[in-house]
């Protein structure tokens, strides 16, 4: 049995269907990526996994349970989320962002104690962060405060990780360091990404969609193909292994768009 199965998931808003019959499986272990132009609805299949959004109508199961089965703070204790930097964080240390990673696992009046510190250390030190621990957030590079997510996450010790563009703004370096450093964790990821090549070479499976409506799903070779592609992003593109990365490459042809304007 897949740890998450999507069946017909479907949202709108005003009245307008931003996502429709959304159907795929994530088994454990797996990582699964969704890609798709601006405005497919990428982030908004990861919103309705993690209940920001309300889902209109479908099913979500996490481990043969529905979704609603959960309570927050259970599926808090299973789902870890790391979605953009949000420019609005309060002067919270390292420290105080890794921290919150206790809270699922935690009762009210709980105290952190000698194993929460060590478990707080450990994952610092696996996304090197461990000499910034008392670093305000806000002044750590894009690429280290995704790791101080990441070290957030590995806290809150989940069994699937939902990774919302994680390297969105992120230089070719800090990319490769996100995505290999999730890979790492050896846990269950479901990701939207904007780069097709990265999602080729992180990617399990792609779940390509275009308008809210699912193209495809499958292993990448299956999905990053020079038809699909060039329907979905209406640009010509050729598709090559990449013997560097012994995944795919996609280049597309930018030319096109000229050619189509002086028609």
């Amino acid at each position: 049995m897949p740890l998450l199965h999507v069946d017909q998931l479907s949202w709108a808003t005003d009245n307008k269907n931003i996502i429709q019959d959304i159907s795929f499986a994530v088994a454990e272990g797996e990582t699964v990526g969704i890609i798709g132009p601006n405005g497919a609805g990428k982030s908004t299949i990861l919103k309705c996994l993690y209940q920001e959004n309300n889902i209109a109508s479908g099913n979500v199961y996490f481990n043969q349970h529905s979704i609603s089965y959960y309570s927050k703070k259970q599926l808090a204790q299973q789902i870890a989320v790391v979605c953009q930097v949000n420019d609005a964080v309060f002067d919270l240390t390292v420290n105080d962002i890794v921290n919150m990673g206790l809270t699922p696992h935690k009762g009210l009046f709980d105290l952190d104690n000698d194993r929460d510190r060590h478990r707080i250390v450990m994952a610092l030190e696996k996304v090197d962060l461990l000499a910034k621990k008392e670093q305000l957030f806000s002044t750590l590079s894009g690429g280290e405060q995704q790791r101080c997510l990441i070290a957030r996450a590995i806290v809150q010790q989940p069994k699937l990780l939902l990774l919302d563009e994680p390297t969105n703004h992120l230089d070719i370096y800090y990319q490769h360091q996100i995505l290999s450093l999730a890979k790492q964790l050896n846990i269950t990821l479901l990701m939207s990404i904007h780069d097709l090549n990265l999602a080729a070479q992180y990617c399990d499976k792609l779940l390509l969609i275009n308008q809210g409506k699912m193209v495809a799903f499958d292993k990448p070779a299956q999905v990053l193909t020079p038809e699909l592609l060039t329907q979905v992003f209406k640009l010509e593109c050729k598709v090559e292994n990449n013997p560097f990365t012994q995944s795919l490459s996609v280049i597309f042809k930018p030319e096109c768009i000229f050619d189509k304007q002086g028609e």
